[in-house]
């Protein structure tokens, strides 16, 4: 799918009476991509034009903005021709247009190159054997001819001539957004969401797209908008811009933003007048585009908060709903409970589990069986782990009907390994549907009398309201988490404010580190850093500083950790087994960089095994991955945001990439849909929540400053089964350490369970 770029095109002088600059014309067959940019579309590639035989030493280096641009297609390029000191004569591309191929090589190169899904190379070869050089023609014009190849049938002419179809209608978006530097992977999101509207959507309601169109930020809708000439004033520029403001800071994890502080940002971000913000807002709040009301800021100052409307109306449900559960007058579930002789079931519990229970977990047993809602926190080496199995034992022992659940398939996987019965992950046990509506919620709710939710710290606002709906009257809810680790990724706190002082819900901490959990130096460790206290290195068997001051320094000694050092001495797999968790992506010692680094040592490329090429990255088989958004349309009940996988398969001519998610589901990809995975060899520690792994491997740099926090550290940290290695600064280590800030949240949830 090519388009042309209009970076530049043809240019004048500009003096009186000179000859204007006349464009230097290439044309070849662009043959691979060496290098591009996925965000600035800058590109570097070689060019077959015809006149060296095809060999790799005649090939034409060119650079420039490439968009779009697929090897195999043929190419007409203007620009001019320039030397590089170090690469030599190279051609600079100004614009460039996609050519059909004239020749029967050309057309055999053309459509075996893998451009049109479902033709690989010797199909390819067998369509030009049989129509020559009209082989082409007679896909635009009569593809039912294909069927007068041999072998090939009905089923498989039908595919290739609607990806025929689908390829010129995505060509034609993206010739038209070649001026706005639209990559050609949105260009296809915009076409399968609007199909033949899509044009009309994108120059008559361009905003739309920032909604619609996952991967399409309001900056890019706006880039558009004004290319079709929006005015920058215009009231729709403005209220999406307000939108914008609203769903940004939901990414940073608040639920609404103080009133003052949206309109100072949407000014910011929109470069006008605060009136016309103010006007903007008013209407949106009138067209119920956004929701305000009256709550406690973070200071205990009454603030007006301005909510994206999903996002009030789930803060309230939350509440009501947990406060119903507790509350509920219906019949309790388990109310084999409400008069046990506890001595006796402590008692009849330790002689089945061979241990006997600390005060603390004793208070916690009791009450997640006879109150309806209960929250149980605690830190590594506490016996959360040990309390969740032995209420579950004495559930189990009254015939009581038990679900458990975790936000991430990994922690699914845990649940089940720990308590002997299985866990599901939130998504699956709700059934979520294309849209992200559960099938189980308050109409329809799960059969259940007891409901477990392990790594509660985990579940941001609007799958907590999902979840407690789906809790259904008289049934028991307990919440398992670590309050001092991070918060979750999506919009809330919801852990830290069912555990807040002005909450009414049972709860109970487990404080008492238990003497076989002293001996890990990862859990010892995790509790001085949680209590600002440096960790220890010496005589520690689990738990490793590599020092080192410089930051890309930093980035060489983590691969040679994770690739050579951990593998030779403990024998673990350097994919499976170890772990990277950055504090931030960028920069030399971020996951990004990190992730280039380590697939070269781990997955480098090998001859004859396929690989694709998307943007800047390169994907292959055996590569660890990450989905990086919540898609409802794949596998059985969706794919979500953090949800971790191996590359098993790449098919070049389906133009798909089969992976294996930690849930064990085999779920494709579209080559177009490859900017839903980023690598995952690194990950930053956000991203690791809900997650566990034998080794976990740190690095520490002054270049992540602002990053650097004491949860964020304590986190990674508890990643960690077996082993904790950190390699950089000391420096950086100590500011960590020091940091106790874990950044304000603007929610109003707790305040919201007080005022029932």
């Amino acid at each position: 799918m090519g388009a042309r770029s209009d970076r530049g095109g043809s240019r004048g002088s500009g003096g009186s009476g000179e000859r204007p600059f006349r464009p230097a014309v290439l044309e070849g067959v662009l043959e691979r991509i060496t290098y591009a940019n996925e965000e600035t579309g800058y590109t570097v590639a070689k060019i077959d034009n015809g006149r060296g035989g095809g060999g790799g030493a005649d090939l034409t280096t060119v650079v420039g903005a490439l968009l779009g641009a697929q090897p195999g297609e043929s190419l007409r390029m203007e620009g001019r021709w320039g030397s590089h000191p170090q690469y030599g004569r190279q051609f600079m591309v100004e614009n460039y247009t996609t050519v059909l191929p004239a020749t029967v090589q050309g057309v055999r190169r053309y459509l075996g190159s893998g451009l049109v899904k479902g033709i690989g190379p010797r199909l390819a070869e067998r369509i030009v054997d049989f129509f020559g050089v009209e082989a082409l023609d007679v896909i635009e014009q009569t593809p039912e001819r294909l069927i007068e190849v041999p072998k090939l049938g009905p089923k498989r002419t039908r595919l290739i001539a609607d990806a025929w179809e689908e390829q010129k209608a995505i060509k034609e978006v993206m010739v038209f957004l070649q001026g706005i530097e639209v990559s050609t992977s949105l260009a296809v999101r915009i076409y399968k969401k609007y199909g033949d509207s899509s044009i009309s959507v994108v120059r008559n309601e361009p905003y739309r797209l920032a909604t619609d169109v996952w991967g399409i930020g309001f900056k890019t809708a706006d880039t558009i908008a004004q290319a079709v000439g929006i005015p920058h004033d215009s009231p729709e520029r403005v209220m999406a811009g307000i939108q914008f403001t609203l769903s940004e800071s939901t990414s940073d994890g608040h639920c609404y933003l103080p009133e003052e502080r949206l309109i100072a940002a949407a000014v910011k971000i929109l470069q006008v007048d605060s009136g016309l913000v103010i006007e903007c807002l008013a209407r949106l709040v009138d067209e119920e585009g956004v929701a305000t009301e009256k709550v406690p800021g973070p200071d205990g100052d009454e603030v007006t908060a301005v909510y994206l409307v999903p996002f009030q109306r789930a803060e309230a449900a939350l509440a009501a709903q947990l406060r119903g559960l507790l509350n509920a007058g219906s019949a309790d579930r388990l109310s084999a409970f409400s008069d046990v002789d506890w001595g006796v079931a402590l008692e009849w519990l330790a002689s089945r589990t061979g241990t006997e229970l600390a005060a603390e977990q004793e208070e916690a047993v009791k009450l997640a069986l006879s109150r309806k809602v209960a929250v149980l926190t605690g830190g590594p080496g506490c016996g959360k782990s040990f309390t969740v199995s032995s209420i579950i034992t004495l559930a189990a022992a009254k015939k009581a009907r038990i679900i458990l659940a975790a936000p991430t398939g990994r922690a699914a996987k845990r649940l089940t390994e720990l308590t002997g019965h299985e866990a599901s992950t939130v998504h699956r046990l709700l059934e979520l549907k294309p849209g992200g509506d559960a099938s189980y919620d308050r109409d329809n709710p799960l059969d259940c009398d007891l409901l477990v939710v392990d790594e509660a710290s985990m579940l941001d606002l609007l799958l907590a309201n999902k979840l407690a709906k789906a809790v259904p009257p008289g049934a028991h809810l307990l919440l398992v988490g670590d309050v001092d680790q991070l918060p979750s990724v999506g919009a809330g706190q919801v852990l830290r404010d069912l555990l807040d002082e002005r909450s009414p819900l049972p709860q109970v901490r487990l404080t008492h580190v238990f003497r076989q959990a002293q001996e890990s130096g990862v859990v010892t460790n995790a509790h001085r850093v949680n209590s600002g206290t440096p960790p220890e290195f010496a005589g520690m068997s689990d738990f490793f500083l590599f020092p080192s001051e410089e930051t890309e320094t930093t980035a060489e000694l983590t691969v040679d950790v994770v690739a050579n050092r951990i593998p030779r001495k403990f024998g673990l797999d350097p994919r499976r087994d170890v772990q990277v968790l950055a504090p931030m992506h960028r920069g030399p010692a971020g996951a990004g960089n990190l992730n280039t680094l380590l697939q070269e040592a781990l997955t480098p490329p090998r001859e004859g095994v396929a690989e694709r090429r998307f943007g800047g990255r390169i994907f292959r088989v055996g590569d660890k991955v990450t989905q990086i958004r919540n898609n409802y349309e794949k596998g059985e009940n969706g794919v979500f945001n953090g949800t971790l996988g191996v590359i098993t398969g790449i098919d070049t001519i389906e133009q798909a990439v089969a992976v294996r998610t930690d849930e064990d589901e085999e779920i494709g990809y579209d080559f177009a849909e490859l900017d839903e995975l980023v690598h995952a060899y690194a990950v930053t520690v956000h991203r690791s929540q809900g997650s566990e792994y034998p080794a976990v491997v740190i690095p520490v740099t002054t270049s992540a400053w602002m990053m650097l926090q004491r949860n964020l550290l304590y986190t990674a940290i508890t990643r960690a089964k077996r082993l904790v290695v950190l390699v950089g600064s000391r420096r950086a280590l100590a500011q960590a350490v020091r940091n106790a800030s874990a950044g304000r949240r603007y929610t109003a949830l707790a305040q919201r369970l007080a005022d029932f």
